[in-house]
């Protein structure tokens, strides 16, 4: 089993169950299939776009994927996810 460091507010939540100062929530099975069917669906959307490159900027998004490892549109996906999240 491994195990996981938690972090204070998480540690606060444990000692909070633990206390019975949560108690679960009618219809546990359905809520949680559902509340894991919106995550999955939220989460796994992946949407298509076309987009325009110079070719020498392509050859070095190519050449740099190919340093890491990883299809050239797996970094791309990457580099744009980093750069919004900014």
């Amino acid at each position: 089993m491994k195990y996981y460091e938690l972090t204070k507010e998480e540690q606060e939540l444990l000692n909070e169950v633990e206390k019975g100062k949560f108690i679960s929530a009618p219809n546990l099975k359905k809520e949680k299939k559902r509340f894991q069917t919106i995550a999955r669906n939220t989460l796994n959307k992946a949407r298509n776009i076309n987009i325009r490159l110079s070719e020498r900027d392509l050859s070095r998004l190519k050449r740099r994927a190919a340093e890491e490892g990883l299809p050239y549109q797996t970094l791309a996906s990457s580099i744009i996810h980093r750069s919004i999240d900014s």
